[in-house]
């Protein structure tokens, strides 16, 4: 292929955009809502964007396209089929996009993920047309598809046999060499499973994605009996994307002292504390809630507060904070209301407000759940499991209670009573909901462990899922 396909990455969120280019002209794909980061690239290979296409009306995030295109002049595709507030190039299932002489666009109707789902087939010229891959959006994902209840259980059914539609028309349309570029599955609530490899090609799928191998039925029974929950700030992502999103602003936030940090947390606001968990449990300031930058925090962030709530940020380094507001205005939290950097005995006056978190490991419960609680630890009343639904159903601890983390929050009193070891997969979950339960008064150890280590470690497992 003569055409170069740069993948945007953004993990935190598990979705992808593309930027891809002939060496002159280039499109752009589902651009996140920072699109400094995308004019870098197209600077960086020094090509002129005419052309942003979006799949769909995003679900899971603050679309950058519409900024795009009104910096760079490029033409914004969008479904003519979407109903949207702002002017923009409306294309349908068949049209042809011409790029350069080098590159087109082809327009693929792909419903499932939404009703008017589009995917972009993308040719090169060389000599005749041929395709060198598609664009899939939320449509044909890397051994899964998207997942087709976004827009409301009611119509769940009906989108996932249109997805399954739309999955082998791609297959019937494309060759098996050609590229798959899909926007979701790395990570985003907006797949129906996780992506199962780095890459892949139409012909890998019609071998490995179960919507290319199982009958209509089969497929759509299997991918609603496996979602899950997903976010809470999805309901606001797509009406800000029909809307027409603003530009960002990341100036830096505004500083807190100590006593405005007093205030904030005293009226119930969240403070949030980004430095990894391991420094969160050794000292952090009382009130506030863990989610360490090194894990998806905006998602779980957004899920969990009450949209519109003020928001103050805690970190090490400033750097920390400017990442932070960067991943917040990927789902529409535009400005947080404070921040503070540096060591938690620098964000009090009074020492007696820092906090530590005892923490174990699952060799720890073991010990525990043999009535050898180790020294130093709290004897475990309850074992609270935050994990989603899903991972609960496929195996969990004997006599554990089950919370998933976003439920915490409005399920507190539903937690027995007693000392709480709490434990999610990774331990990232887990510490969430460990700040949250200490900062409503309970007895809190966080085990902060590898989920899959549990049963090696001893800890006694229900027999049943």
């Amino acid at each position: 292929m003569t055409l170069d396909v740069s993948v945007i990455a953004t993990s935190s969120l598990g979705d992808r955009s593309y930027l891809a280019s002939d060496g002159r002209v280039a499109v752009v794909v589902d651009p996140q809502r920072d699109i400094d980061r995308i004019l870098c690239l197209a600077g960086a290979k020094g090509v002129r964007i005419t052309h942003v296409v979006e799949t769909h009306i995003h679900n899971d995030y603050v679309s950058g396209g519409l900024e795009l295109a009104r910096i760079t002049g490029a033409q914004y595709l969008v479904a003519a089929a979407d109903t949207v507030e702002f002017d923009r190039t409306p294309v349908s299932d068949g049209d042809t996009v011409p790029v350069s002489d080098t590159m087109r666009l082809r327009v693929i109707g792909t419903p499932g993920h939404t009703f008017h789902h589009l995917s972009y087939a993308l040719d090169e010229r060389d000599g005749d047309w041929t395709p060198a891959g598609v664009f899939t959006g939320g449509s044909l994902l890397f051994g899964t598809t998207g997942r087709t209840d976004l827009l409301g259980q009611q119509h769940a059914h009906e989108l996932a046999h249109h997805q399954y539609a739309s999955a082998r028309k791609l297959a019937d349309l494309l060759p098996d060499g050609a590229q798959v570029w899909p926007t979701h599955g790395f990570g985003s609530f907006c797949s129906a499973s996780q992506a199962d490899a780095p890459e892949s090609t139409i012909g890998r799928e019609k071998e490995a994605n179960p919507v290319l191998r199982l009958a209509a039925d089969q497929f759509v029974t299997e991918t609603l009996a496996g979602l899950d929950a997903y976010p809470a700030y999805y309901a606001h992502m797509g009406v800000a994307n029909a809307a027409g999103p603003a530009p960002v602003d990341l100036t830096p936030v505004a500083r807190a002292d100590a006593d405005e940090l007093r205030r904030r947390i005293a009226a119930g606001e969240w403070v949030v504390d980004l430095r990894h968990r391991k420094a969160y449990a050794a000292s952090h300031l009382a009130g506030t809630v863990s989610l360490g930058l090194d894990g998806p925090m905006s998602t779980w962030l957004g899920w969990l507060i009450d949209w519109g709530v003020p928001i103050t940020f805690l970190a090490q380094t400033p750097e920390q904070v400017a990442d932070a507001q960067r991943e917040l205005v990927r789902i529409g939290i535009d400005r947080p209301a404070a921040q503070a950097t540096g060591e938690p005995e620098q964000w009090t006056a009074d020492p007696s407000q820092l906090r530590e978190m005892a923490v174990a490991d699952f060799g720890a419960l073991a010990a525990a759940q043999a009535d050898k609680t180790p020294a130093g630890l709290p004897e475990p009343q309850v074992v609270l499991d935050v994990r989603m639904t899903n991972e609960w159903k496929a195996g969990h601890i004997d006599g554990a209670v089950h919370v998933p983390l976003p439920d915490v929050p409005k399920r507190l009193a539903d937690i027995p009573a007693g000392t709480i070891w709490v434990h999610c997969g990774s331990g990232y979950r887990a510490t969430a909901a460990a700040s949250l339960l200490a900062n409503a008064g309970r007895d809190v150890v966080l085990i902060d462990d590898a989920y899959a280590r549990a049963e090696a470690a001893g800890v006694r497992m229900a027999t049943t899922a």
